[in-house]
């Protein structure tokens, strides 16, 4: 494998750790939890792993076991900078307990378990990968693990194995599958125990126990990286409005911290959206007065930062996507049968009055993107919607229209851009390089002291790593009830953007100064070495929280 000088350097990096996982460490158990919503539903479907305590690592005499066990561990999802990390903290952290121990990967995600699809790693192998971005380790994949057959080939595999727990690294609906895994093994009492990692670059797999999920302080910092150089070239040129689309498809953490970090003009937030009940042409106004205001004081240029997911923030728009979401899962069989060209005729005829009015209403590229490209959980592929080009396009007709109206007197060219892919993968920051590499080392700990059904958890993040809390979390106390696919699953609650929370009152307390002032921050790129102040930083959204 061809090494730059950074990934040379870097791979000596010894990442950081909370003290109370370094040396002798025993578990404490606090009171049982429940879930966050919908309890009975919920206990109901995970009878032997619901309301089990939070637990946390303490300096002081184990009492968990020594004897040789296999682990074996599955990355699940899209990628997140970060994930070699966590498969390093494993691996230390299993070789720690018993120098016996063994880790198994299994090969392009969940399917590489049902389909016995795996590779021994080695201290050789997890050696290439610390300190790195991606999940070419052993790749990943987004196969869901929801059947009993499924379960069954995997109990076969791990038996093989020697193994005796599973270790699942993913989002909210990855780690609710570990929580159907983790039920399911219990209840057959095959003794094979399953635990989560919280891994998102969305930001929304959060909550008092999971301060953040791994790979947002990395994908962020690069995003805002490119943001900062567009701001700068847009200064520069003073001719170009552009239009940056990110990723964050639920919520819209990803958009608010790299307006934190980079002060752009105009910054949309979803939750915003929806709590205000705004329309579309609301937020076209929104942009277009600002716009009309900087080329009032004769700057024809600007930034707007859009959430993937704006367009299913819209209430009007989100009460279309939900029915059409229903109305398909009870009718695809059908609608599979439908000639390309008649799909859309379908979809109107099938609709409320009041949907097929806004359906019929939206540009065609948008409508068809809605009927017709639907993602594994029968859901709109928001990030296919070019929603960035959307709204440079109606915010271009509205100015045009003001212009003959006598009430706009500027310029007004537009570039696009779509941030996502980009920063899934890049080499993770010391903040998560630390932060993922004891995810690791906790999930260990908590195989050794029998848990099941768990994520793992490290708390009190914006303290140096030293003083972070370790310990877990039981997945079912994150839970609620959502509707997939026409009926209503157990699935880990979304953390969304909280409009009153420190972040976001942050942002509105300094975005019309933004909107007309050009107050561009220019983050540059990601500092692995150097002061601290430069180099350990976390979020602006973690500190804002925390604050």
């Amino acid at each position: 494998m061809s090494k730059s000088a950074l990934q040379i350097e870097r791979s000596k990096y010894a990442p950081k750790m909370p003290a109370s996982i370094v040396g002798a460490t025993r578990l404490a158990e606090g009171k049982p939890t429940a879930s966050v919503a919908d309890q009975e539903d919920i206990k109901k479907l995970f009878p032997n792993t619901y309301g089990m305590p939070i637990v946390t690592f303490e300096k002081g005499e184990s009492a968990a076991t020594s004897e040789p066990f296999n682990v074996g561990v599955i990355l699940s999802g899209g990628q997140a900078p970060g994930g070699h990390n966590v498969i390093s903290g494993i691996f230390d952290g299993i070789k720690a307990l018993n120098k016996d121990n063994k880790l198994y990967g299994f090969l392009g995600g969940p399917s590489g378990l049902v389909d016995h699809k795996y590779i021994e790693l080695t201290s050789e192998i997890v050696d290439e990968y610390r300190n790195t971005g991606g999940f070419d380790i052993i790749g990943s994949g987004r196969t869901k693990l929801e059947e009993t057959e499924q379960f069954d080939k995997g109990l076969v595999i791990c038996k093989e194995l020697g193994i005796k727990a599973i270790i699942i690294i993913g989002g909210d609906d990855s780690n609710t599958n570990a929580c159907v895994l983790a039920e399911y093994y219990l209840a057959k009492n095959t003794g094979i125990q399953v635990i989560g990692c919280p891994k998102t670059i969305d930001g929304d797999l959060k909550n008092e126990m999971i301060e953040t999920s791994f790979g947002f302080d990395t994908a962020t910092k690069v995003y805002s990286e490119v943001i900062g150089n567009i701001e700068r070239d847009a200064n520069s040129a003073k001719k170009y409005w552009h239009f940056i689309k990110l990723m964050g498809r639920s919520a819209s953490h990803v958009t608010l911290e790299c307006a934190l970090q980079t002060q752009p003009n105009i910054t949309l937030i979803g939750e915003e959206v929806e709590a205000k009940q705004q329309t579309l042409d609301d937020i076209v106004t929104y942009i277009a007065e600002a716009v009309a205001a900087r080329a009032a004081k004769g700057n024809n240029f600007g930034t707007v930062l859009v959430p993937e997911g704006l367009i299913e923030f819209i209430p009007a728009i989100k009460k279309l996507i939900a029915e059409l979401n229903d109305m398909l899962a009870a009718n695809q069989a059908e609608f599979d049968t439908v000639a390309d060209d008649q799909k859309i005729d379908y979809v109107v005829k099938h609709l409320s009055a009041a949907n097929a009015a806004i359906f019929e209403s939206l540009p065609a590229g948008v409508s068809r993107q809605l009927a017709l490209e639907r993602d594994p959980h029968g859901n709109v592929q928001v990030s296919l919607i070019e929603t960035e080009q959307l709204l440079a396009d109606m915010v271009g007709k509205k100015l045009a229209a003001w212009k003959k109206e006598g009430k706009y007197v500027g310029k007004f060219s537009t570039q696009h851009h779509f941030f996502g892919y980009e920063g899934r993968c890049a080499a993770p920051s010391n903040f998560d390089a630390d932060y993922c590499y004891s995810l690791g080392r906790v999930a260990a700990l908590l195989i050794a002291n029998g848990k099941t059904g768990y994520m793992s958890s490290v708390r009190n993040t914006t303290k140096p790593a030293a003083e972070w809390l370790a310990g877990g979390i039981p997945i079912t106390a994150m839970m609620n009830m959502e509707k997939r696919n026409g009926k209503m699953k157990p699935v880990i609650q979304k953390a969304l953007v909280k409009l009153d929370g420190g972040p976001f009152k942050f942002f509105a307390a300094n975005r019309e100064k933004w909107a007309i002032d050009t107050d561009y921050v220019y983050p540059g790129p990601i500092q692995y070495f150097g002061p601290s102040a430069v180099c350990d930083q976390p979020s602006k959204t973690l500190k804002l929280e925390q604050e």
